[in-house]
């Protein structure tokens, strides 16, 4: 079983959930995602940035759904390696009683969820392994612990750019919130090469070519057109599709934060 696990880790290979975790300052890595996260940087040194804004996200946008949308039931789908402020941490602090689906299909990340990612008593939290590109799998394991009767909040943060072919990715999205019943929302962020000056723009494609290169799995950025397309049929809640800094953010005297390379949006199920 050891000997399973460790062939199937693959731990000579960067793994996007392992090389994102040394983005955001984590220590369950391996050298060669550390190396792949080294080149990155070289690349194109916003990307950690990019990392911490997304996790900030996720964190406002759980709290919305929690809060003033009233979710009680999440499935997030490519959740990565535990970290600060899980979906479940914080929709549980909103409401204790929330329920949450993590979907991963790194076994890395299941043994580390099923260790650290543990429930407040009235709540729920259950692992399903799983590719996103299982859309009825993860559905139907995600029904033991949910109920597709009730709102559910499905997060798709940092995932859907793992996914090469545009049109399998919007049918993935589309049969996940089609499942999903009236009063659901979608909550995503994207990887883009809409945001930034050119010398920006450059440098993240350099690096996205870099990593492409040497991952297991390559990333693909899309336009701010392609993203909109995965909210088809949902109403989108302000501030719209945005860069991730800019979704409702925190005050501060500073004014609006600056934009980072990727894009983020909540959108509503009628």
């Amino acid at each position: 079983m050891i000997d399973d696990l460790e062939s199937r880790i693959r731990a000579h290979v960067p793994h996007s959930a392992r090389v994102w975790n040394v983005f955001l300052g984590g220590k369950d890595n391996y050298p060669v995602d550390r190396e792949a996260a080294r080149r990155y940087r070289e690349f194109f040194p916003q990307i950690d940035a990019i990392a911490l804004t997304d996790r900030a996200f996720l964190g406002r946008a759980v709290r919305y759904m929690a809060g003033e949308a009233g979710i009680r039931q999440f499935l997030d789908i490519g959740t990565g390696l535990p970290t600060m402020d899980n979906t479940h941490e914080v929709a549980q602090r909103v409401a204790p009683e929330s329920r949450v689906v993590y979907v991963d299909n790194d076994p890395l990340v299941l043994v580390h969820a099923h260790a650290l990612l543990t429930s407040t008593p009235p709540g729920v939290t259950d692992y399903v392994e799983a590719d996103l590109r299982e859309p009825g799998k993860i559905l139907a394991k995600a029904a033991r612990t949910l109920d597709f009767d009730r709102p559910v909040g499905l997060m798709l943060l940092g995932i859907l750019h793992f996914v090469e072919d545009f049109d399998q990715t919007r049918e993935v999205v589309a049969r996940l919130v089609d499942a999903l019943p009236p009063g659901s929302h979608l909550a995503l962020t994207h990887a883009t090469f809409d945001i930034g000056d050119q010398e920006v723009v450059q440098a993240n494609a350099a690096a996205q070519a870099d990593y492409n290169s040497g991952a297991d799995t390559p990333l693909t950025a899309r336009t701010r057109d392609q993203i909109l397309r995965f909210f088809d049929g949902l109403e989108l809640v302000e501030p719209g599709l945005v860069s991730m800094s800019r979704w409702r953010p925190e005050a501060t005297p500073y004014g609006e934060p600056a934009e980072v390379a990727g894009f983020c949006g909540v959108g509503r199920k009628p």
